[in-house]
């Protein structure tokens, strides 16, 4: 089958459709752009089903690579058969193909090579053919002695090792001994002998069975890190029966043979010596495989959530990046981001200057009108948000603070593009910078650091890195082209994921932005160094000029698409300028497939240009509910079981969620606490209730709050 017939059996689309979008694919078009302006030739397929046909396709054409070396790579050998390339050809998964290779793989020496080096395969071969009648072993392994070959003994134990890799090499044994094994072996984990676990963070692994197919995802990643650590010992258990059988069917002893007991001896050695471990290293990267899956799918749900957190639009923002010895670094912000001023105070241990730390914020909060206090939620953001509660008490102009996770912030301060975007401020203040930002545009500031640093999800530092960044960095660019940027305040970091542009690209646009000014138009872009007409397609839909010559260069209305927008507004007489309510109404009544009909456009894109016209560079994180903001601060001791309050879903994981509800420590909510069908997703405001404090351990157990 073709790649868009196997891609469309695989994934259950229309192959249509799937043609359509690899063509898209292979023309060098980008996701975020064929899922918005390709949406007549994909049959409007989202963002999530076009990565799964890009990723499928990736993996099947690695699979076709790999088929190709190990086709040649045995018939250099010149041991190629017209049955074995057919299994090569028709095998649809890596394994299947690698087992298939594992006869002829250049491997160290082993024991069958010695042996066969010796001259031992003839010997071997009567093993395997299990003659009948009466044999003497002696004087049949006599033939085989020499200097290498001291005995008897030795010749069938030689001619044995060459069976047992035969057996252990046989590709469809391997692969039903596996599927076996996936489904019924269990695994077996104990405490290492004098391993050090001194806050038992892996208790419940230290007498745990579990068979594999029941293993759940952050089981299998809290185990292989104990092990790691070397605080856990694991092992895989596969009953003789689920083995045997399989090798049974190639490989049987027949009871009147003498070479009966060869036979069995050389399956028990194939069995203990060769086949099951290779199969529990098999079955413990396929375990591991599956739950780096599940985690980085979970990370990559819980991130675009994050991004997609609502702005805090029009605020004055005061940071605060707490601290104890080294002191809170404190930076105001602008309403526009811009560095207002900047400092470090010591309200806490072991300078305890608490009086000249309110009055020093004070003075901020009065020369720059703050309104919004944010907060990191690292170390001393307990005592620091009691300093921002006695600030507020005392402010004259409403004021309210914000629990921001700091997550990265570290990181960020220390990166080459704060450095270039507050080179007079020293490390540690950008972190404070940078946490001021998060309230006023969570996406245009998270983007400044690696996904992987923003702490929301699982185990991240345990999962395939490389497979992370790809699953991450997707997100990112969905995030970043469904909001759109500003191209003319954009921040490279940004302006990077826009589809088409890349690093570099961003780099040519910020350069010339500093030379030449403001971009007044998008078709200015084309100015720009290595922006060339592809790259023009791909970006320019995604990139707003706000206040600019043409007012539709401020919507997600692509320019190769104006004329049709134009066409539809002399429809409805409209001019653009009219309030939101009146072009609303002008446009509903607009009937959608004759006027697509009419203007050569598909109706999909007409829907978007329409919903454009109507609303105008809409920002799609308006739908989502504004982060709490809060005036005083909740203690541990202020919960008492069965109070309900407002909390913000922080983090989704496997067994539940984390809930920052005002305190330092976030509560859990089990999984078995949330309602059936109820999918929680970061930013989400619930209302909890308190099940259980546990003060001395900093746990929180929070049930569902909902009335």
């Amino acid at each position: 089958m073709s790649y868009p017939q196997r891609i469309a059996h695989i994934l259950n689309l229309a192959l249509g459709r799937v043609e359509k979008t690899i063509e898209l694919l292979d023309a060098g078009n980008t996701i975020p752009f064929i899922a918005r302006y390709r949406k007549e030739l994909t049959g409007e397929l989202d963002e999530v089903e076009l990565r799964h046909i890009q990723d499928t396709l990736g993996r099947l054409r690695t699979l076709d690579e790999r088929r190709q070396t190990i086709t040649a790579a045995i018939a250099e050998q010149g041991k190629l058969t017209a049955e074995l390339a057919q299994q090569l050809n028709t095998a649809e998964t890596l394994t299947a193909l690698e087992d298939l290779y594992q006869p002829y793989k250049k491997k160290r020496q082993t024991r069958a090579d010695m042996a066969r080096q010796r001259g031992l395969q003839p010997l071997a071969d009567l093993i395997l053919q299990q003659p009948r009648g009466q044999l003497d072993l002696a004087q049949l392994a006599a033939a085989y002695l020499n200097a290498d070959v001291p005995d008897t003994a030795a010749a069938w134990a030689g001619a044995r090792d060459i069976v047992a890799e035969q057996i252990s090499d046989h590709a469809t044994i391997r692969g039903e001994v596996r599927t076996q094994a996936q489904k019924y072996a269990q695994i077996e984990v104990s405490r290492a002998k004098d391993a050090a676990d001194p806050k038992e963070v892996y208790k419940l692994y230290y007498e745990f069975t579990q068979r594999v197919d029941r293993l759940r995802p952050h089981q299998i990643l809290a185990i292989n890190r104990g092990e790691t650590e070397k605080i856990l010992r694991t092992k895989l258990v596969l009953a003789p029966r689920d083995w045997l059988r399989p090798v049974a069917v190639h490989f049987l002893p027949r009871p009147g043979s003498p070479l009966y007991g060869q036979l069995d001896q050389a399956i028990q050695d194939a069995g203990q010596r060769l086949l099951l471990p290779a199969i529990e290293r098999d079955v413990r990267r396929w375990l591991t495989e599956r739950a780096e899956e599940h985690a980085i799918q979970a990370f990559a749900t819980n991130l675009r959530a994050l991004l997609g957190q609502p702005p805090l639009v029009g605020h004055t923002v005061l940071g605060l990046d707490p601290g104890y010895r080294t002191g809170c670094k404190v930076a105001v912000v602008d309403a526009t981001g811009k560095v207002l001023e900047t400092a470090a105070i010591y309200p806490h241990e072991p300078q305890k200057q608490w009086a000249q730390a309110l009055r020093t914020l004070q003075g901020f909060i009065q020369r720059h009108g703050v309104t919004l206090i944010t907060i990191g939620n690292g170390t001393a953001s307990r005592e620091t948000e009691q300093l921002a509660a006695e600030l507020i008490s005392h402010a004259t102009t409403p004021l309210h603070y914000l629990m921001v996770n700091e997550a990265g912030a570290s990181v960020y301060s220390a990166s080459e593009l704060a450095r270039a975007e507050l080179p007079e401020l020293d490390v540690t203040l950008r972190g404070a910078v940078s946490i001021a930002r998060r309230a006023q545009d969570p996406l245009a500031e998270l983007v400044k650091i690696d996904p992987q640093a923003i702490g929301i999800g699982l185990y991240q530092h345990d999962v395939d890195q490389k497979s992370l960044a790809h699953a991450l960095d997707g997100v990112v660019e969905s995030a970043v082209n469904q909001v759109g940027v500003d191209v003319n305040s954009a921040s490279p970091a940004l302006l990077t994921y826009v589809a088409g542009i890349g690093p570099r690209l961003a780099q040519n646009i910020v350069a010339h932005r500093n030379e030449h000014g403001r971009f007044p138009d998008r078709a200015t872009l084309r100015q720009v160094t290595g922006l060339g007409p592809k790259a023009f397609e791909q970006c320019a839909g995604f990139l707003r000029v706000r206040e600019g010559r043409n007012w539709l260069d401020s919507s997600a209305i692509h320019p190769e698409s104006y004329a049709t927008a134009e066409a539809v507004l002399a429809k409805a007489r409209l001019t653009g300028h009219e309030d939101v309510a009146t072009r609303h109404e002008q446009l509903r009544q607009l009937p959608i497939a004759p006027l697509a009909a009419e203007l050569g456009c598909g109706e999909p894109t007409l829907r978007d240009i329409v919903a454009q016209l109507a609303r105008p560079g809409r920002d799609p994180r308006e739908d989502v509910p504004l982060p709490i903001l809060r005036r005083d601060v909740l203690g541990v001791d202020d919960l008492q079981v069965g109070l309900r309050l407002q909390g913000t879903v922080r983090n989704v994981i496997d067994f539940g969620a984390f809930v920052d509800i005002g305190v330092k420590q976030d509560g859990l909510l089990h999984r078995s606490q949330i309602p059936k069908g109820h999918l929680l997703g970061v930013g989400d405001i619930i209302w909890v209730r308190i099940e259980s404090v546990e003060a001395e351990r900093g746990r929180i157990g929070l049930g569902w709050g909902e009335v």
